[in-house]
């Protein structure tokens, strides 16, 4: 038996005067539910970037006092830019790359806990997603100088580290890259933690029981069907982490030394708020912001997204 054939919409001169008038007014219904939005990016977005971009190039007059630049087409900013701080900004990418690695490797294990093994007990899963979740219901600021009395000389990981002999007796964690890291990958962590539980909770568990019922391995089963199915929440995690770690300044500024743990984000905020240098800091945020869209698009390129979703 055929299956009916889709029924085309009719062409506007062969509908009626009521179908038209309902026609249009659906159209200016869709309208009016678009308008608001594209006027909230465009104010709120476009506008912000198009300011950050015309600033980037403005120029400070010979003799002017500080603070005070005026609309010029500056674009040896840029060059002083890269030249003076390409190594905070590559640092910024390196330490956002290492705190997104481990970020997936602990969320990962905590979501596949939580939504695969922990899926028959849901109240032990829902504490375990609560203590997950709990803590950052406090603020940022606090949340990271929480971490700087963590892991500070007096603190109980830096005796154990010291007492197994891991670190030296005068080795110390916080000024550190090692403590900024740390800072990146907990703050960060829900950002991949979450999207990664979404993906496995909606995971079929018969499909495991199929791969074993085919004397798959668990590892070949986890590696063949659990892992593919969750690449999406991985896909979606690891944007969410590493685009704002690469911008994040409150860890280095917190628990770095702002020598050889500065980050571009720090740079950024000494420009704009201390040296008072705007050019300065538009174009360092215009290229944090270029070369961060490159390497997601790259990103997105290089795994592609329809077979994820």
């Amino acid at each position: 038996m055929r299956a009916p054939a889709s029924r085309r919409p009719e062409p506007a001169e062969n509908l009626s005067a009521a179908e038209q008038k309902a026609e249009k007014a659906r159209g200016r219904i869709g309208v009016g539910l678009i308008v608001p939005g594209f006027v909230f990016l465009l104010l709120f977005f476009a506008a912000p970037v198009f300011v950050l971009l015309a600033m980037s190039l403005y120029a400070k007059p010979p003799g002017a006092e500080t603070g005070v630049f005026v609309p010029a087409f500056e674009v040896s900013n840029y060059v002083v830019a890269l030249s003076e701080y390409w190594v905070p900004l590559l640092r910024s990418f390196l330490f956002a790359g290492i705190a997104t690695v481990l970020a997936l490797i602990i969320g990962y294990t905590m979501a596949y806990l939580v939504a695969v093994r922990l899926r028959q007990h849901k109240l032990l899963a829902a504490i375990l997603l609560v203590i997950l979740i709990a803590p950052f219901f406090s603020s940022f600021v606090l949340r990271t100088q929480a971490w700087k009395q963590i892991l500070s000389d007096e603190g109980f990981v830096v005796e154990a580290l010291r007492f197994v002999a891991i670190l030296p007796e005068d080795g110390r964690l916080t000024a550190t890259s090692i403590a900024v890291v740390a800072g990146l990958t907990y703050n960060f962590l829900p950002f991949m933690t979450l999207p990664i539980y979404a993906s496995l909770e909606r995971l079929d568990t018969r499909l495991l029981e199929a791969a074993g019922d085919l004397f798959a391995s668990p590892m070949t089963a986890f590696r063949k069907v659990t892992l593919p199915l969750s690449m999406p929440g991985v896909f979606a995690g690891t944007l969410l982490t590493f685009i704002p770690a690469s911008g994040d300044y409150i860890n280095a500024t917190i628990l770095g030394n702002n020598r050889d743990t500065a980050m571009i984000g720090q740079v950024i905020d000494s420009r704009f708020f201390k040296i008072v240098d705007y050019p300065m800091a538009a174009a360092l945020s215009t290229v944090l912001m270029v070369v961060i869209l490159i390497l997601v698009m790259a990103y997105i390129r290089k795994f592609g997204t329809k077979e994820l979703f």
